[in-house]
């Protein structure tokens, strides 16, 4: 037996990170007193393990300050760095599985991410309004035109399937090209964005677009961290929703066309087998060449 190699002292202080957790003084926030050693441990476990150098912290730093340095109220760059981890889907699977455990009703709809390029304040529309809001005689509506969706459903109870009135639906999604408003300059502000009021039946309905797969942007640390790893950078095709209502929990989730290929490859890893739907062909609307049917379900607040 080799007891020389058994008796050696630790490669880096076996003290260090101890003295860092009794660092926390009596006042400090309950639940940052709770997580933080763990937090300390795994993070300072992780710099011993691949023997961290000064060079690859520093780098690490650099990206987290340039996502930080992207990100205002139209993107989220920290937030995409943390979808491609798997960060943002995991801790969404965690606040789920809490609220199913604290006695959330089971058939309630499954939530999904939020991603980075959800606008607060999109305009509120009256039911059967269009989010398609590009000039008809612009190139991009025509890029457009092949994809035009009526999308509607109900809003429901999970616990009693009543259907809700006044509840919000907050929908967008990214244009056929790809991009979301924002990044695009032949969009014009707030297009494929809106909020629809449920009538006393629980009913929305809206007209938009059947969704396409598209790249996350790689002009920012999340592609170059994409780009390190050798991974792709699609999103199947989805649509973006949160629906609320007053005493209800609101939810945020996607719903992904079934027909994508990328659904079972996201490269942020939001796709729930209860989130696939269909677009089947429509007859007889000039304003539609696909519809969708979707009800949502809440749990209460």
């Amino acid at each position: 037996m080799n007891t020389g190699k058994m008796n050696a002292k630790p490669k880096y202080d076996p003290e260090f990170t101890d003295s860092v957790i009794a660092a926390t003084g009596p006042k400090a926030n309950p639940r940052l007193a709770q997580i933080m050693p763990s937090l300390l441990r795994h993070l300072h476990d992780f710099a011993r393990e691949v023997d961290l150098t000064v060079a690859e912290w520093a780098a690490g730093v650099d990206l987290i300050n340039a996502a930080g340095l992207m990100s205002d109220s139209k993107r989220n760059e920290t937030g995409l760095l943390c979808d491609i981890l798997g960060l943002e889907s995991l801790v969404d699977e965690i606040t789920s599985k809490l609220l199913l455990s604290a006695g959330a009703e089971s058939t309630a709809t499954p939530s999904a991410v939020l991603g980075p390029f959800y606008r607060a304040d999109a305009p509120i529309l009256a039911n059967g309004s269009s989010i398609v809001l590009a000039a008809r005689d612009s190139a991009w509506f025509r890029q457009a035109e092949p994809l035009l969706t009526h999308m509607s459903g109900r809003v429901l109870s999970a616990s009693s399937g009543r259907p809700i009135a006044g509840a919000v639906v907050d929908v967008w999604l990214a244009g056929p090209n790809g991009m979301y408003e924002q990044q695009d300059a032949e969009q014009p502000d707030m297009n494929l964005r809106g909020r629809f009021r449920t009538d006393a039946h629980g009913r929305y309905a809206l007209y938009g677009l059947r969704p396409t797969a598209y790249p996350i942007p790689l002009d920012g640390p999340a592609g170059h961290v994409l780009k390190l790893l050798d991974r792709h950078p699609y999103r199947p095709a989805h649509v973006h929703f949160i629906v609320s209502a007053p005493g209800y929990r609101a939810l945020t989730t996607q719903v992904f066309d079934r027909e994508d290929p990328y659904v079972k490859d996201d490269s942020v890893f939001a796709t729930k087998d209860e989130l696939l739907v269909d677009f089947k062909k429509r007859s007889g609307d000039a304003e539609a060449h696909w519809s969708l049917t979707y009800d949502f379900t809440l749990c209460e607040a």
